[in-house]
């Protein structure tokens, strides 16, 4: 790996979310950093890579790479070129898993912003084993999908007793608009949600579970919360699975781990709209033509002014109980969905090509993979991460 030509290859830079990225690594990567862009088109990355230019004049010189995940040699040559590929090609599950396969061949590091439950299961159960082999890290989720609650669940197990049973529940708040890429797979998932089940059924049978743990993610019904005054509403994300995998994976978790994860909501109309829509979307996204219609509202890539991002923003509430203490903590930041997702992602990337981070290798969690070399780097990038009450 330490002769690898790049440190970090971007693929997928001259989309939105993708061009946030290349525009943080140029303002916030160190000068030693060895980077490069690739994507389909040479034009396009020309004219990211002179935009870049005027952040950093060194940008100038990077090198831009021909990938496309219709060509299989591309892709293998950019794996074989570098230590750590970061993708924002999406929706992954149709465009993401050559671009998985390479780098778990080639033993590169892989990371990428995908928050579709099937397309993270179906690379389990294809590329983990091979990926073991070779010594590729290759983590999905590394946006608001799902570091947020990955790493803040991992921050406040830290703050709990050892070796005791610890429960863990998170309460979410955002004022943000959420990107084409999110929306498109969002309809994807709503489309294949026959296929996710199954998909989910082979991985549980094919994964090893620790002996002497357990983990538990119950789904309960909304419920209004009496502390906070809020309504607290499960959404069907692919965070709790993220988090339980991370409980597995990490003894620190206590020997049987539950952790409960809400969107806090101040109205109960507001829930009952947001159910009705959710459920009308998902039930429409599974008709071809109202999928189509669907999908042109807004396509990946599509996202928000540099003024409406500054006036977002997103808070994620933990507490957490285990052997008679209480702990409440707080993951909160700027827009989730682009400026923050980029600056995780990115700093994701930095991490595993610079960071003493532990040994792992196969399909890992970012708490597994990166833990508290990740959280200070977050830290550091602007990100509160911090322990509101303890008791």
């Amino acid at each position: 790996m330490a002769e690898r030509e790049y440190d970090i290859v971007l693929f997928g830079g001259t989309g939105f979310t993708g061009a946030l990225t290349a525009e943080y690594l140029a303002r916030h990567a160190p000068g030693t950093c060895r980077w490069a862009l690739a994507g389909r088109s040479k034009e396009k990355l020309e004219r990211l890579r002179d935009r870049l230019a005027t952040i950093d004049p060194a940008c100038s010189e990077l090198a831009l790479l021909h990938a496309d995940v219709d060509d299989a040699d591309s892709l293998r040559d950019l794996a074989a070129s570098a230590r750590v590929v970061i993708t924002t090609v999406g929706p992954y599950l149709h465009h993401g898993e050559p671009l998985v396969a390479a780098c778990a061949r080639a033993g590169t590091d892989y990371v990428d912003l995908t928050g579709e439950p099937e397309f993270v299961d179906q690379m389990y159960l294809d590329h983990h084993a091979t990926a073991r082999e070779t010594g590729a890290r290759l983590i999905h989720a590394c946006g608001f999908d799902s570091i947020p609650y990955d790493l803040g669940v991992y921050f406040t197990v830290q703050h709990l007793p050892r070796g005791v049973p610890l429960t863990v529940r998170s309460q979410v708040r955002a004022k943000a608009e959420f990107s084409g890429g999110t929306y498109s797979s969002a309809l994807t998932v709503f489309s294949r949600a026959r296929r996710m089940v199954h998909t989910a059924r082979e991985r549980r049978a094919a994964e090893s579970r620790p002996a002497d743990r357990r983990v538990h993610l119950p789904v309960r019904a909304p419920r209004r919360d009496r502390e906070t005054n809020r309504w607290l509403v499960p959404m069907p994300t692919l965070d709790p699975q993220i988090v339980g995998r991370s409980a597995a994976a990490l003894p620190r978790y206590g020997p049987e781990f539950t952790y409960e994860q809400y969107t806090a909501v101040k109205r109960l109309p507001t829930v009952v709209a947001g159910a009705l829509g959710l459920g009308i979307l998902a039930l429409l996204a599974r008709i071809p033509p109202a999928r189509r219609a669907l999908g042109s509202v807004r396509r990946p890539g599509d996202g928000p002014s540099e003024h409406r991002r500054l006036r977002s923003w997103f808070n994620v509430r933990f507490v957490g109980e285990g052997g008679g203490e209480r702990v409440v903590t707080e993951f909160a930041g700027g827009d989730p969905g682009y400026d923050e997702t980029s600056k995780m992602l990115a700093e994701s990337a930095l991490c595993l090509a610079f960071d003493d981070v532990p040994p792992t290798s196969g399909q890992v969690t970012t708490a597994a993979a990166m833990g508290d070399a990740l959280l200070h780097r977050l830290a550091r990038a602007g990100l509160t991460i911090r322990v509101l009450e303890r008791s």
